[in-house]
């Protein structure tokens, strides 16, 4: 490997926090994060950030320099690499950058590798009382209303947002008073586009989904990298949340009316971003 390809990926740094790992020299945090582990990691995400996806994120403004906040995105690509450059986008473009905690979907925890790193790197298994323990310390938090749905969509039905669940996130929104910043990602839908799923082939290996995509299995190894797409990551205006302190019977409907318009929010501005963006790839 060149020395520039060696830097650009960070391989130096992942070595040396390797290094530090088995001589006991780490620390984590209540959540498991391993700030050591993100940083040596960083220039890798900032390589598909910058590089390979080639973000381009708008609206970074609307995510508040201190304080809680969550952001809901929608999700796609059958790996969530979204979750990933979402948290670039913001500490790559924001004054003030900020680590946000991912809440990831169930699956992870039955894979221990893949819940050991992600847990280092910054995400939080997807439970309510995970949500608003983190908000309530005023951490910014990211979830994906669409869940499993969302990153198991066949390419046919690419940036067709799926059912937000019941509204979790909401209800969690309304218990710690906490403003809802829509986040719009395109770009995710076609790294890995899924044409079909071998439901059988995920049964016996434990996965939600087994997909064949344009690259994978055909060309080996080499189908199991992402397409590097154009990415758009659009962070919309707070969508602010009223004190329910006073009228809990308000509380569905209010619920519905919320996540309804956080869904159309994100439509709408994937739509808008799929129209802006010319070329999928170049």
């Amino acid at each position: 490997m060149n020395k520039s390809l060696k830097r650009a990926l960070g391989v130096n740094s992942l070595a040396r926090a390797a290094k530090k790992r088995l001589e006991g020299d780490y620390h984590v945090d209540e959540w498991g994060m391993d700030e050591g582990i993100r940083q040596s990691f960083w220039p890798i995400l900032d390589f598909f950030y910058s590089r390979y996806f080639r973000v381009t994120a708008s609206g970074i403004e609307n995510i508040p320099d201190q304080g809680r906040a969550l952001l809901a995105a929608n999700h796609g690509g059958a790996v969530p690499f979204d979750g990933a450059m979402v948290m670039a986008a913001i500490m790559r473009e924001h004054p003030n950058p900020r680590l946000p905690k991912t809440l990831h979907v169930d699956m992870l925890s039955n894979w221990p590798w893949a819940n050991y790193l992600v847990s280092r790197l910054g995400g939080v298994q997807a439970m309510p009382e995970n949500a608003e323990k983190l908000l309530e310390s005023d951490c910014l938090t990211l979830v994906f209303p669409e869940g499993g749905k969302g990153l198991g969509k066949p390419f046919a039905k690419r940036y067709q947002m799926q059912r937000f669940g019941r509204g979790g996130f909401v209800k969690v929104a309304l218990k710690t008073q906490s403003p809802i910043i829509p986040v719009s990602i395109v770009g995710a839908e076609e790294i890995y586009p899924m044409l079909y799923d071998v439901k059988p082939l995920a049964k016996m290996l434990g996965l939600p989904w087994a997909p064949i995509t344009f690259t994978w299995p055909w060309l080996g190894p080499l189908g199991a990298l992402p397409l590097p797409s154009k990415w758009f990551i659009d962070f919309g205006k707070p969508i602010p949340i009223p004190d329910m302190k006073y009228r809990p019977s308000e509380e569905p409907l209010l619920v519905s009316r919320i996540t309804a318009q956080v869904r159309d929010h994100i439509q709408k501005t994937v739509n808008r971003l799929l129209v802006q963006r010319e070329k999928v790839f170049f």
